[in-house]
């Protein structure tokens, strides 16, 4: 048996909370909101466009603040608009942040784990949507950290976000600490950068990388729990 983890950091969209379910509410209304169609056309279109961008953002090569605007200008680009794109943004990010629906799983992980680690949340996501959804979930009572990278001045994959949470946290050196996400470019590799162990979440079987190596891969929040504690 290994020695159980001591600190968890989770990734917060699509490893504990069900962020697709929430981004789907919160542009059906937005779209609604504007005149445009809520179809499957405005929706592939806007997702397209945002998850390219949020990328790009993950490599370091737009700003928070640009790419935020920019899906909406984009959107209207592509369907036809002369809405104010940040007006757009302000009137999502409002509808998201009242989404605090959680993964199946997810809470009864936390509940798990919560009387033997420490956990915290580190999220690369907005803040005030953030915020809104942490505290409208089950989480907030279980997790008495929440990192995001737009407060903290760094984001994930940087080893200055990860420095800056053990700082924050007063996690000494010998302290047990793994990373559990679901996304390689940011939170395995930001593990990677920070020298911390790391936990794949990967339910759908997606294909690796061989530049970006988790110390561990999970298909399942019961696997995620016993590469945490310390089973096989």
């Amino acid at each position: 048996m290994r020695q159980p983890y001591d600190v968890v950091l989770f990734d917060a969209d699509n490893t504990l909370f069900d962020f697709d379910a929430a981004e789907a509410q919160a542009l059906d209304l937005t779209l609604a909101e504007y005149g445009y169609p809520v179809d499957d056309q405005s929706r592939s279109c806007y997702l397209a466009v945002n998850r390219d961008l949020w990328a790009r953002f993950d490599r370091g090569e737009v700003k928070r603040e640009w790419l935020v605007v920019e899906r909406f200008a984009a959107l209207q680009r592509a369907l036809g608009g002369h809405h104010d794109p940040a007006e757009m943004n302000t009137f999502y990010l409002a509808r998201l942040a009242e989404a605090g629906c959680l993964l199946p799983g997810a809470e009864d992980l936390c509940r798990r784990l919560a009387p033997s680690c420490t956990l915290a949340i580190v999220t690369n996501g907005v803040a005030s949507a953030q915020r809104g959804r942490f505290d409208r979930s089950p989480l907030k009572e279980l997790i008495p950290w929440l990192f995001i990278s737009e407060e903290v001045g760094y984001q994930k994959p940087q080893r200055q976000f990860f420095d800056a949470v053990r700082s924050a946290m007063s996690l000494p050196q010998s302290a047990r600490i793994v990373v559990v996400g679901d996304s390689l470019t940011a939170d395995i590799l930001g593990a990677v950068n920070a020298g911390l162990d790391s936990i794949w979440y990967n339910p759908n079987g997606l294909p690796g990388r061989p530049d970006i190596v988790p110390t561990f891969e999970a298909r399942s929040f019961d696997q995620v729990f016993h590469l945490i504690v310390g089973g096989a």
